[in-house]
């Protein structure tokens, strides 16, 4: 029976109702085979006996009997089964190099033999004096790398001079003055290393985890600010438009209005013409059949009683003018007008809103303020105090101009800043690339890596090449400076009115940029860089 195959599928060993190997099997007359708890506990629940398999009907409960062969079998199959799932070599796991055929799994490695053994095979090493001399370490994969190739050694020790793995004797000859620790001892340094090395790496990775969310972060913003600009333009274009449908048919009416007066006008008068028409045609008859009387006596009577002429109106007076026109298309578009610069206003109080978002805190640096100007210690205001202080040298200083840069610079992104210039006739502000030349006379303009607003009494310019002449709405008092470094792009802003009023585009960055003040007024009042206030 030892010799019986059991090299069957699980299925053939296998009950039909557990779907596990037979425990105890036993058949039924129609020679089918169950676990004998299995068919019992199927025919206790039920009243009709039947083979769960193929459904005989049975007259009386059968009396079961085990299945020897089938018992033994089973066996058989479940502990190949066993040793299959348990002692087979895994990938990863050291195999058994004595093994033929299926290897099983070592479980210790002879580092005399250079051979690794099963629990079987390796029991020789246990039982006989000779071979329980050799040493037995936990398994270990392709032996022979583990060996010194020229003495033939146990490599167990690590060189730190040459970095590589040697034997005790290696240590005797070649690495005689090397410094060498054990490999568990270099493990543990190395280890330590390799720690650190994945930190660095995951920290990378995070880096760049990061950077993928931030990317992905600014497209979601970009998206949301293409979306309100949409909407923002739907919003303006289609209060036009109705405005415009609504002054076009204001128009359309008045003039309707005014036509129809005049017709109605036309049409009375006429009327009234007709009636005098009709009287006076009437008279006439009259007047030709007492003109055709011969009798003198007949017509004499006839003539005292013709009636009187009808009333008539004196027409010399009486015209029909043409409605004007004049102002009625200048008007609706007047209105038009209105609606748009309504719109106009709430677009632009929106966009000094969005720039606003981008503030920055900035002081100013005095290691950069001309020699006159006076800061306060907290770096937001400065004023012209009209005496040249000796201060030490520093080539940041500005010697030819009344000008003074932040502490903070800006390589890319948007910042936005606001600087109170009340009172102030003569001032310069906005930004100035870092390698501009402070110690020669300004001459501040894009080429030589200023972008500007300047201000002398009425006059408001930006300093380009030509000048770009500014109109002043009103006296400024608070200007606001916002910054696009990737677009290139320096605009400026009327805080108070909530009026943009110049752009500078297509500008070209390629240093850090620093916000710019000039002071150009003998007084007292500062210029001031002031905090943004949204909710004006």
């Amino acid at each position: 029976m030892a010799a019986a195959n059991t090299s069957g599928s699980e299925e053939n060993f296998s009950c039909s109702i557990c779907l596990d190997v037979f425990n105890s099997p036993v058949s039924t007359p129609c020679g089918h085979n169950f676990c004998k708890t299995c068919i019992t506990k199927c025919w206790d629940e039920k009243v009709k006996f039947k083979c769960p398999l193929c459904n005989k009907a049975f007259k009386r409960r059968p009396d079961l009997r085990i299945n020897t062969l089938l018992s033994e079998l089973a066996d058989q199959f479940r502990t190949s089964k066993r040793v299959k799932y348990q002692l087979c070599v895994k990938p990863g796991e050291v195999p058994c190099d004595v093994c033929t055929g299926t290897q099983l799994k070592a479980v210790k490695s002879c580092l005399v033999c250079f051979i690794s053994f099963c629990q079987s095979h390796l029991e020789p090493h246990q039982r006989f004096a000779v071979l329980k001399k050799h040493r037995l370490v936990e398994p270990m994969d392709r032996l022979e790398d583990r060996m010194c190739k020229k003495h033939n050694q146990l490599l167990e020790l690590f060189c730190q001079t040459e970095q590589v793995c040697v034997c005790q004797f290696c240590t005797e000859t070649d690495h005689k003055s090397h410094p060498v620790v054990p490999l568990t001892e270099e493990y543990e340094v190395k280890m330590a290393q390799l720690g650190k090395i994945e930190a660095e790496v995951q920290q990378m990775i995070q880096e760049r985890l990061n950077n993928i969310q931030e990317i992905k972060d600014t497209v979601n913003r970009s998206k949301a600010d293409a979306d309100r600009e949409i909407a923002d333009g739907v919003h303006v274009l289609t209060a036009l438009k109705r405005c415009i449908e609504k002054c076009q048919d204001d128009l359309n009416q008045m003039v309707k209005e005014k036509l129809k007066s005049t017709e109605k006008q036309a049409e009375d008068l006429i009327k009234e013409l007709e009636q005098e028409i009709e009287d006076l045609t009437n008279r006439s008859s009259e007047v030709k059949q007492l003109s055709h009387t011969e009798d003198h006596l007949h017509f004499l009577q006839a003539f005292r009683s013709l009636k009187d002429p009808p009333p008539t109106r004196d027409w010399t007076t009486v015209e029909v003018r043409p409605p004007s026109y004049v102002g009625t298309l200048r008007r609706s578009l007047h209105q038009l007008e209105e609606t748009l610069n309504m719109e106009m206003k709430k677009l632009r109080d929106a966009e000094l809103k969005r720039v606003q978002q981008y503030e920055v805190d900035v002081t100013l640096d005095p290691d950069t303020a001309h020699p006159r100007l006076i800061l306060t210690e907290d770096g937001k205001q400065v004023h012209d105090g009209g005496v040249v202080k000796a201060l030490p040298d520093n080539p940041k200083r500005f010697t030819q101009g009344l000008c003074v840069l932040t502490r903070q610079s800006f390589s890319s992104g948007r910042f936005y800043f606001e600087v109170q210039v009340e009172n102030k006739t003569a001032w310069w502000l906005g930004v100035a690339r870092e390698s501009i030349n402070r110690k020669d006379r300004i001459r501040a303009i894009p080429e030589t890596a200023y972008w500007t607003l300047i201000s002398n009494k009425d006059v408001l310019v930006f300093r380009d090449n030509p000048v770009v002449h500014i109109p002043l709405r009103a006296e400024l008092q608070k200007v606001g400076v916002f910054v696009d470094y990737d677009e290139g792009l320096v605009s400026f802003y009327d805080v108070e009115a909530r009026v943009h009023i110049y752009s500078a585009t297509g500008c070209t960055f390629t240093e850090p940029l620093y916000p710019f003040l000039y002071d150009g007024d003998i007084n007292s009042a500062p210029l001031i860089i002031s905090p943004v206030n949204q909710t004006d």
